[in-house]
């Protein structure tokens, strides 16, 4: 070590390994990319590299989710929806009010930010309101509250999973079609959730109203411009290339950090779940063991597959082996709970919670486990009655 420093100096040790801390933690930082990956990689040598590759992308799908994310990150970056959500938490006077106003909001923005924006964003404001109120004991089922509402309160938009856009784009769903699969179970996660809530007790908290801050109103009409126009896009009301050409340029000037921030390994992992699905599908004992399954029953076995490879790859994977899109759309959705896997949403929260709690793992995984695959197994039955399968 005496040697190394007087080749090289101070900063540039603390360069180097910074560098390789980053290179090591970024699979356990990213594990669906990696598997993503290498599952690309490996299909792609069974299925070699030719002209039918260009057909395994949905461009549409890319680009509509770099425009949202990228106009949800300049959002962020006034704190447009962190401000909207203190003042509601601190008029609460409870932790049961104020869970769920925390579930509620988290509930919400997962219809309009994506889940795993809205977590977060918001589960830094659910440790805030703990850790000042004494009542970080409480953290576990608060956070997987909130998880769950991430993972359940998306699905009711098509923008508001990854999956679900992809699935939207790709069937061609029409918008009524869309809200009309997706509305029962969504009304009944809502039910579940809050009744969930009221298991906490109502123990008094007195919550302080921060510092009085105002948005930048120029920049807030802006953005929520900007943020309208991504919707639209995504309703197929006028043409995907025209966000390309207008956002990225707009926040070039406005917010450049925010084009920096956008979650590109979440769109890279579209990138190569597109080759690993597009080879799979014309490796014909795959097509014809996959084709067999989903004609049994695509609901439950599109929720399992979200069990083993998160829901966002089960989307893409499935959707080229079968036409029912209903079922394959609930499978997919309601799949987010369950494992720790089923949903980047959830190791998100899983990450978050053991950087406050390291030594509880065991505790929260139990405590996740429990709630997760009670609400899997009570909506796959109740879409089974409804008579999806």
């Amino acid at each position: 070590m005496r040697f190394f420093d007087t080749v090289m100096p101070e900063t540039e040790i603390s360069r180097a390994q910074k560098i390789r801390a980053a290179i090591l933690n970024f699979p356990r930082r990213n594990p669906v990319l990696c598997i993503a990956f290498v599952l690309a990689v490996v299909t792609s040598f069974f299925v070699p590299p030719d002209a039918e590759y260009a057909g395994y992308f949905d461009w549409k799908t890319l680009t509509c989710l770099f425009c949202v994310l990228a106009v949800v990150c300049a959002l962020k970056n006034i704190r447009f929806f962190s401000l909207l959500a203190e003042k509601m938490v601190v008029l609460t006077g409870n932790l049961r009010l104020a869970t769920v106003a925390l579930v509620c909001i988290t509930f919400l923005g997962s219809m309009l930010i994506a889940n795993d924006m809205a977590l977060l964003t918001f589960l830094p404001l659910g440790y805030f309101v703990l850790s000042a109120t004494g009542t970080e004991r409480y953290m576990a089922p608060v956070f997987i509250l909130q998880n769950i509402a991430a993972n359940l309160g998306g699905m009711l938009t098509p923008f508001g999973n990854p999956q679900n856009l992809y699935l939207y784009s790709h069937f061609n769903i029409p918008d009524g079609e869309f809200f009309g699969i997706m509305f029962p179970p969504f009304l009944l996660a809502i039910v579940l959730i809050l009744g969930c809530c009221f298991f906490l007790p109502k123990k008094p908290i007195a919550l302080q109203a921060p510092p009085e801050e105002k948005l930048p109103v120029p920049k807030t009409i802006l953005y929520l411009a900007l943020f309208a126009l991504s919707i639209v896009i995504v309703f197929r009301v006028i043409p995907y290339w025209i966000g390309l050409c207008v956002i990225p340029p707009v926040l070039l000037f406005a917010d450049r950090k925010a084009l920096a921030q956008v979650d590109y390994g979440l769109l890279f992992t579209f990138f190569c779940f597109f080759i690993f699905a597009g080879n799979l599908s014309r490796m014909d004992a795959v097509h014809q063991l996959l084709d067999t399954l989903l004609q049994k029953n695509t609901l439950i076995f599109s929720a399992l597959s979200c069990q083993v490879i998160s829901n966002v790859p089960s989307a893409i994977l499935l959707s080229r082996f079968t036409a029912n899109y209903r079922s394959l759309l609930l499978g997919v959705n309601i799949g987010g709970t369950g494992t720790l896997v089923a949903s980047l949403a959830s190791l998100i929260t899983f990450r978050e919670y053991i950087r406050h709690n390291p030594h509880k793992k065991g505790y929260y995984v139990g405590i996740f486990s429990a709630f997760n695959f009670t609400f899997l197994i009570v909506l796959l039955i109740f879409c089974s009655l409804l008579g999806a399968r």
